[in-house]
């Protein structure tokens, strides 16, 4: 079998660097077992560890720092047939520590490869969850403050089936990688090796060194017996099997036609209190009553009642794929809070796009059709301003019609609360 090593990005590591030798040691494993590059998918996340992905002619997903399990993890459920090996350094380790619990817990058939050289290389040498506290670093006497951890001790405690601990500079480190890969449960490699670019130049450490220590530590070489148990990915879908299914949603059956054909950006700038999300979702309603893809996106802040509160929609007859508007076609400026915080959009709007704006609300100067709307004037409340104003978009004829408008409302409101809606909104005069 060819090396599956990505001859258009050679590895580049510092000179002596151990990565590079779990990395071909990495290779001919997949080599020894015959795999070929749609197979395997190589997850890392960020550090000297996390050039894994690029030098690898293989599946790839690259993340950040200390989460390379959870999208290990999402990979493995999706696509259960793939070879899923995950590369994190002593210092993602550290940072996604309880990501490493909860896989050790769950048990899927995910392979971790922790190039451990105990410090944050690419970073400077500062201490890392594995640093000897006799070490000196980048970070001062931070690290003697602090017991180092085994990963190894760590991962057997927390209940992973197969761990291992090894040095960089074995022969037989590519039949370990190996046999952790064909392993069908989660699989643990602590492998321990030399940072020449930053560690080794305040301490030393030698590949005997590591063998010693390696030596005197409690031997982990795979599967550990009092944690074996069926894989979680196997078991949860046997399981699923005998469940009932869960019925799908019901359907909404196109009954109108939109007055306009051509994709319809819409942002709703209001405030918390006036029912901003929930306009947004009639509108939205309403779009998929004329057969319309719709996205909805909503922003507003954590507290309540109070602050900005913006919904965007996009409503097109092509499916959606970013649900961020681009170019809107209507804006809808119904406080000041909302207005603020999407200020820069006024100058870019061209003189096709509308914007209903509340009388007692200043905008910015803007190239758009401006249609002043005096909701005070006419009785309606603050928190009725933003479904009152799908009532001004429906009279004219943008974007949703009556008809699409009241049968959205139907769908969401019924009884005395939907009669005073229509009634409020019959009695809207768009002229004022």
């Amino acid at each position: 079998m060819d090396s599956l090593l990505n001859k258009n990005r050679p590895p580049v590591f510092c000179p002596g660097c151990a990565h590079e030798r779990i990395l071909h040691a990495t290779d001919k494993a997949f080599q020894n077992m015959g795999l070929a590059p749609h197979q395997i998918v190589m997850v890392s996340d960020i550090g000297c560890s996390g050039l894994f992905d690029v030098f690898f002619n293989t599946n790839a997903l690259h993340g950040i720092h200390g989460r390379v399990l959870t999208y290990a993890a999402g990979l493995k459920l999706a696509r259960p047939e793939l070879y899923v090996v995950a590369t994190i350094g002593d210092g993602g380790l550290g940072i996604g520590g309880a990501h490493l619990l909860s896989a050790c817990r769950r048990n899927l058939d995910i392979t971790l490869l922790i190039l451990n050289n105990f410090n944050f290389g690419m970073t400077g040498g500062q201490f890392s969850a594995t640093t000897p506290a006799e070490s000196a670093v980048g970070s001062a006497f931070l690290n003697a403050l602090e017991k180092p951890m085994d990963p190894g001790e760590i991962a057997v405690a927390a209940g992973a089936p197969f761990v291992s601990r090894a040095s960089a500079y074995q022969k037989d480190l590519p039949e370990m990688i190996e046999q952790a890969i064909r392993f069908e449960g989660f699989s643990v490699l602590d492998i321990r090796g030399i940072c020449s670019g930053r560690y080794l130049k305040q301490n030393k450490l030698t590949p005997k060194m590591i063998e010693d220590e390696l030596a005197r530590l409690e031997p982990l070489k795979g599967p550990v017996q009092r944690n074996l148990r069926p894989e979680y990915g196997r078991s949860y879908r046997e399981r699923a099997k005998s469940l009932t299914p869960v019925s799908m949603p019901e359907g909404i059956e196109a009954k109108f036609s939109a007055p306009q054909q051509a994709r319809q950006e819409v942002i709703i700038l209001g405030s918390a209190g006036q029912r901003i999300q929930t306009a947004g979702e009639i509108l939205g309603m309403a779009g998929l009553l004329a057969g319309l893809h719709v996205t909805q996106k909503n922003e507003y802040n954590v507290t309540v009642m109070v602050g900005l509160s913006i919904s965007e929609l996009i409503l097109s007859r092509e499916p959606i794929d970013y649900t961020g508007t681009v170019q809107p076609t209507v804006v809808i400026a119904l406080a000041a809070e909302g207005v603020a915080r999407r200020k820069e959009i006024f100058s870019r709007l061209d003189p096709e796009c509308l914007v209903i704006q509340a009388a007692d609300v200043e905008i910015p100067p803007t190239q758009a059709k401006i249609v002043p709307v005096n909701f005070k004037e006419q009785g309606i409340k603050n928190p009725d301003r933003a479904t009152a104003s799908l009532a001004v978009l429906a009279g004219m004829k943008r974007v949703i019609s009556w008809e699409m408008l009241d049968a959205a409302l139907s769908e969401k409101f019924s009884g005395s609360v939907l009669a005073e809606i229509r009634n409020q909104q019959k009695g809207l005069d768009i002229s004022s």
